[in-house]
Order: structure tokens, then sequence, then C-alpha cells
């Protein structure tokens, strides 16, 4: 009998130890496609990311790119680099979920969570309605240097 306890004892730990802290998710990110870069922060309890890079930031006249597909017609001028892309995701046993996520291609946003694969590895699922129905990207942490 007490061999299971310890058993259980070591199985719980393991779980514990899976999934990383909230604050493990805090850093630079590059998307899958490698077209840009997001700083994910921390304000109060909650985690954001802004896009801070991007491989083509100039569209063909040498001007930033603009948020031009922004369903607010007020934000259509500004500049896309800079703009918060994740919003309002809160950590809950291993995932961050209850967050949004703005796709600037559409200028849609969407339901979304996250999860760390590992240190490196963040899996990112942004979804209408019910997370079956979605899709999913995989970010990789930028190293500083």
């Amino acid at each position: 009998m007490k061999k299971i306890w310890v058993l259980i004892g070591l199985f719980l730990c393991s779980k514990a130890f899976a999934y990383g802290g909230p604050d493990d998710i805090i850093g630079t990110w590059l998307s899958s496609t490698g077209e840009g870069k997001v700083q994910i922060y921390k304000e109060g309890n909650q985690y954001f990311g802004r896009l801070i890079w991007m491989k083509e930031p100039n569209d063909k006249n040498g001007n930033p790119k603009l948020d031009a597909n922004n369903p607010d017609a007020s934000l259509r001028t500004k500049p896309l680099q800079g703009t918060i892309l994740l919003r309002s995701f809160t950590y809950n046993d291993g995932e961050w979920n209850s967050g949004r996520i703005y796709d600037p291609k559409n200028g849609k946003d969407y339901k979304c969570y996250m999860k760390l694969k590992d240190a490196n590895t963040l899996s990112i699922r942004g979804y209408i309605g019910i997370s079956l129905i979605g899709r999913t990207e995989v970010w990789t942490r930028v190293r500083q240097s």
C-alpha cells in the first residue's frame, strides 16, 4: 500500500513539473512563418504580446506597413509594428488561456490559448467558438545574445 502512495506522489510531482511556471512564457518569440517576432510580457496577472520585429517592416514604397485590415478604421493608419497581437491571457494549470489573438493579415480577432511544449517551443491555438474550429501555430523562443 505504501508503494502505491509513493507512485501516486511521484506521478503528481511529475505532472507539476511537466508544466512551466506562469512567467515561463515571457520573452521574445519568432512566429511559425519567421515573418515576425512577438514580445510576450506580463501586466498585473495577465499576459500580452506585442509585434516588435518584422522581416519586411516596410511596403514597396519604403513606408512602414500599416494595420490596413483592422476593423477599426481609425487604426488602419497605425504602423503594424508595435501592435498588440496577444491580449488578456491568464495562466491556469500549465496553459495560458481566456485570451485573444489578433491576425493582422485578415484583421480578425480570435479566442486563443497557449501551451509550452518545452522551454523554447510555444503552441498557440486560435479558434472561433470552440477550439476544434481553429488553427495551431508553433512559435520558437528567440535566444537573447
